[in-house]
């Protein structure tokens, strides 16, 4: 790959190659632009792979990717993931508008960030578990707003976005109290919520639609509760329930009469037939305006071997692996008399992954979870194996 020289403004950059680039200093990094690529991510590599590695902390001069432009001639990278405490995108976009931004703010303290001039035309804010709030005054134009993580983490104000998009992190125990959605202020006045979960983690409660007065289009993704609160929201013009283990309470579609386009996707078995039939009896006498369709029902054996294991967002030959070593640990447990025998299934299955490349934070905590799972199969010894003890034994034989 050819080594260019300091691309400026002037150059209109289309060409794949390496480019130096002033990123946060003269000549301070190498942009590399390869066919067909059109996202661009920035951050420290602690976080995951990255394509510029900057510190959190840094100060980063993004008119630099003014020079760089798609072969078709519109503003080049098109989706930019950046992870750090610098806004100064905001004020870029002003002039450079972007088309999609992930932003995982790392904030020492409460930051006040206004983007209300800011052209961007999707905002995914990934928030998480701790550092500084974050409180945004919105953009004014049309836009879509996607937040993730730690919902407490962040407030906005100003201009509401055409569809916003919620994704709180929730546990991986379907067995844990279900999950209360934060006061999200005056996001509440959106038409349009899609809200997304993990489809066997622990369930999200429905109970949070009551403060969104304004919805006429919803989307669920994942495990939720308290179904039946959905009657509540009569107004609903589009309904989509996508990968839900757990329709039983689900209300009829006649609950909705404004209800014109409804999709179920990936869902239970039983209620997806349900449905099915509803959506049929529905168009005899109410056609459906908009797009209807009722697919992919599940039997309880696919959401397990799907979803039940910690395993299924990891690449295939390090999930085979995974399955593999989750299976001989399970069958060692089926066969333990003794504390001793547990101890000795949940080391050997935790040592399989010292020798491993790409075990990541993200890949210990599933492991982690893993370990768990393990700990609560059948076994013979006549006594729990607690959860403090199990983690005890996969801290002590790891070394990722």
């Amino acid at each position: 790959m050819p080594i260019h020289n300091q691309a400026h403004p002037s150059d209109s950059v289309r060409e794949d190659g390496s480019y130096p680039i002033d990123l946060t200093g003269p000549r301070s990094h190498t942009l590399v632009i390869r066919p067909g690529v059109g996202s661009l991510s920035i951050g420290s590599p602690e976080l995951g792979k990255r394509d510029l590695h900057v510190a959190p902390d840094a100060r980063i001069d993004w008119t630099v990717f003014d020079a760089f432009s798609t072969p078709a001639g519109s503003p080049w990278p098109r989706f930019l993931y950046y992870s750090g405490s610098d806004t100064g995108f905001l004020d870029w976009a002003q002039t450079r508008p972007i088309e999609e931004m992930t932003w995982a703010p790392i904030l020492s303290t409460d930051t006040v960030v206004d983007a209300s001039q800011s052209i961007l035309h999707s905002l995914h804010i990934a928030l998480g578990q701790s550092g500084g709030c974050l409180s945004l005054k919105l953009p004014k134009g049309s836009f879509r707003l996607n937040v993730s993580g730690n919902l407490l983490r962040l407030s906005a104000t100003g201009n509401m976005p055409y569809s916003l998009t919620l994704a709180p992190r929730t546990s991986r125990r379907r067995n844990d109290p279900p999950f209360i959605l934060p006061n999200l202020g005056e996001l509440h006045q959106v038409t349009s919520l899609t809200l997304q979960n993990t489809p066997l983690g622990q369930p999200i409660s429905l109970d949070c639609l009551d403060r969104f007065p304004n919805l006429d289009s919803l989307s669920l993704w994942g495990n939720f509760c308290d179904m039946d609160l959905l009657a509540r929201h009569a107004r609903l013009t589009n309904l989509e329930l996508r990968f839900m283990p757990d329709l039983e309470d689900m209300p009829s579609l006649d609950t909705w009469p404004l209800l014109e386009g409804f999709i179920a996707y990936n869902v239970e078995e039983a209620a997806g037939k349900r449905l099915r039939q509803q959506v049929k009896t529905r168009a005899k006498t109410h056609p459906w305006a908009g797009y209807s369709s009722v697919s992919q029902l599940r039997k309880p054996e696919w959401w397990e071997s799907e979803y039940g294991r910690p395993f299924s967002s990891w690449p295939k030959r390090l999930a085979k692996l995974a399955n593999e070593a989750y299976n001989a640990a399970q069958a060692s447990l089926a066969q333990a008399h003794s504390l001793a025998d547990a101890e000795a299934a949940i080391t050997a299955f935790t040592v399989r992954f010292n020798t491993l490349k790409g075990i990541e934070t993200t890949e210990r905590e599933d492991l982690g979870e893993a370990v768990w799972q393990l700990s609560q199969s059948d076994h013979q010894i006549g006594q729990p194996i607690t959860e403090e003890m199990a983690g005890r034994w996969f801290d002590a034989a790891r070394d990722y």
